[in-house]
């Protein structure tokens, strides 16, 4: 093998690793920006409505479309939209690590799992899964997560 040879070869596995361990810290959210996740105190707003048999939302500024709940937080919405109108046509949900005017319920984190985490609402007392959807919002799954779901 010429110098030259190595050279290049050291370069080219150099280069691969540099960008594997750069898609991976991006993927782990080191390298988004700041200015991708909200202060603390923001109230977030998402418009979910039912799709194929469960809840979906939308949300084109984090590059997700039809993103489903699942494992319990369909559950959960049900009982949350109740009493809205036609809320399978779409809802307007509010949501916040801090306790909000007029929230009306309260998810308490119980444990993490599969990439996902799962959270309890004592109001129904039922658990629920948020998917890895739940880091374009925060950098960390919340403690809490305060909701309300009212008519759009």
């Amino acid at each position: 093998m010429t110098n030259s040879f190595k050279i290049w070869r050291m370069l080219a596995v150099t280069a691969l690793l540099i960008v594997v361990v750069g898609w991976v810290a991006w993927y782990q959210g080191f390298l988004r920006p700041a200015e991708h996740y909200r202060p603390e105190n923001s109230i977030m707003v998402l418009m979910p409505y039912r799709y194929g048999g469960t809840w979906v939302f939308d949300d084109p500024a984090v590059g997700l479309r039809k993103e489903p709940f699942i494992a319990g937080m369909p559950e959960i919405i049900d009982e949350m939209v109740k009493d809205i109108p036609d809320a399978e046509k779409g809802f307007r949900l509010l949501f916040s690590k801090q306790p909000f005017p007029g929230y009306t319920l309260k998810l308490t984190w119980r444990r993490g799992g599969n990439t996902g985490n799962w959270y309890y609402c004592e109001q129904y007392d039922k658990e629920g899964w948020l998917c890895p959807a739940l880091f374009k919002y925060y950098r960390e799954a919340p403690k809490e997560i305060f909701v309300k779901a009212e008519n759009k």
